[in-house]
């Protein structure tokens, strides 16, 4: 078992896959992350900071998806979340793209910047962690433990 956590502006004991108006990095789904402080750092976009615990295990039948870096891959796989395209992960694991590499990744969406631009400006970014639950009987491998507020 492994700790996770999920930042937002209210306790989340049980979690759910909620459409957004917002295409994100993984799709649809319920985003956590293994770093406390970026859990943190997410929560306190909010005026109400909580942090939502989990236990989380990994289970082999299901179809995860996991990037240990930014790799071509990961950037085709969060190109294609981003307009929209669905996928059929249960799990996906990987950097996140925060507020400075996804801009580089919406000029690269938008043709603004090549792949090869992109690369030489993300080399010098340094990712974040993310996990996306994308699938219901994802989110059953999750294990409320506490929230507390920042």
């Amino acid at each position: 078992m492994v700790r996770i956590y999920h930042g937002s502006f209210c306790e989340i004991a049980e979690p759910e896959i909620r459409p957004s108006r917002y295409n994100k990095d993984f799709g649809q789904g319920f985003y956590c992350t293994e770093l406390q402080r970026q859990a943190e750092r997410w929560a306190q976009r909010f005026d109400s900071p909580v942090v939502s615990v989990f236990e989380y295990s990994e289970p082999s039948e299901l179809r995860i998806l996991r990037f240990d870096s930014m790799t071509e891959q990961w950037l085709d796989f969060i190109a294609d979340c981003r307009i929209g395209k669905l996928h059929h992960w249960d799990i996906v694991i990987g950097a996140m793209a925060n507020d400075q590499v996804w801009n580089y990744i919406a000029d690269y969406i938008a043709g603004i910047l090549t792949r090869e631009q992109f690369w030489v400006l993300a080399k010098f970014k340094h990712p974040t962690h993310q996990i996306a639950l994308c699938s219901t009987i994802a989110l059953e491998t999750l294990k409320f433990v506490k929230s507390y507020t920042l």
